[in-house]
């Protein structure tokens, strides 16, 4: 059986070609002052600093936010906890990109105005000198790659910011490759850590998009690694929907995740975790960190239990046998990657 938060200590991994080291698990805070459309509070000020302090107790040292995430507050609460330790012992990332402001277009996307505004923001809300790591939240295709990778550039050697990332929701290897080639022509930070989204049942970044990082030796740090609650064996192909599941409900939610080959691949999940004595979300999560090409999964939690039991995926070994047959109970886009 998986290992107590109390037993686990998160060893600490390469951040790709930075030189620098990231735990294996990062927390992710999204659910952090976040408001559902029920008006309910998912995660307070209280207990974010609980899940803070669960996490870093582990062993855990990289936190990831974003400046919407919570409408600021999830930049602003870590700050606070930050306040009573030694701020150099954490690896702290933060995104922007979102519209900020209605009515200002230029409030949104990634141009040299909006970029600058808002690191000086999220290093306010922060109360910090700087961030370890800054993602652009998505692909802004309205601004110049050119000016953008000068304005980031910019931000680096001004000392606001580390390392350079991107996240995205679809694969776009090759906006990054032009991006960084651009970065490189001119001696300027490229982007050296990607946030993709990658789990068991989401599979598209297989093939060009996780080849590219492995050659030009990139950070890959998957988010939404439990297939937005998937593959914790919530659902059932023979149940109906939880009534407490709001995901769940939505058209999008079943058109994508609650189908024949995902509930065939989560018979194969259920099978290995019960072998290894662990839950399918440890497994799912164990999984993806035998990966090739990842270097540490974002997990979330809304309580200190969920976030125990994720983090005790750390402690599972899989076998090769294993890892191959949950690659193979769900084909991806490329064979033999």
């Amino acid at each position: 059986m998986a290992q107590s938060l109390s037993e686990i200590d998160l060893d600490f991994v390469r951040l790709g070609r930075t030189g620098i080291r990231t735990s294996e698990l990062q927390f992710g805070t999204w659910r952090f002052g976040r408001t559902t459309e029920e008006g309910t509070l998912e995660i307070s000020e209280e207990r974010a600093h609980e899940l803070l302090d669960a996490y870093a107790d582990a062993g855990g040292r990289y936190i990831d936010t974003a400046d919407v995430y919570g409408g600021g507050d999830s930049e602003r609460w870590i700050g606070d906890w930050l306040a009573d330790r030694d701020r150099e012992r954490y690896t702290i990332a933060s995104k922007l990109y979102w519209q900020i402001r209605d009515g200002d277009p230029n409030s949104k996307g990634t141009n040299r105005k909006n970029v600058r505004h808002r690191v000086d923001a999220i290093l306010e809300r922060l109360d910090t000198e700087y961030v370890d790591v800054l993602y652009i939240h998505r692909w802004d295709d309205e601004t110049p790659t050119r000016e953008l990778m000068k304005t980031l550039n910019g931000i680096v050697e001004s000392g606001k910011v580390h390392y350079l990332g991107a996240s995205t929701l679809r694969p776009n290897a090759w906006k990054v490759a032009r991006a960084n080639a651009i970065a490189d022509a001119h001696g300027w930070e490229p982007f050296s850590v990607l946030q993709p989204r990658y789990n068991l049942a989401d599979r598209e970044i297989e093939g060009d998009y996780l080849e590219f990082a492995r050659q030009r030796d990139l950070a890959v740090c998957p988010w939404s690694p439990l297939g937005q609650g998937f593959l914790t064996g919530k659902y059932s192909r023979d149940e109906d929907l939880p009534e407490d599941s709001k995901v769940a409900e939505s058209s999008r939610f079943r058109e994508s995740y609650l189908t024949e080959a995902n509930f065939d691949l989560h018979d194969e999940l259920d099978a290995v975790a019960e072998e290894v004595d662990a839950s399918p979300a440890q497994v799912a999560l164990a999984w993806l960190m035998h990966r090739d090409g990842v270097t540490a999964p974002i997990v979330g939690a809304r309580t200190v239990e969920q976030l125990e039991e994720n983090l005790a995926a750390a402690t599972i070994d899989l076998s090769a046998d294993q890892v191959d047959r949950l690659t193979a109970a769900k084909a991806g886009p490329y064979q033999g990657l």
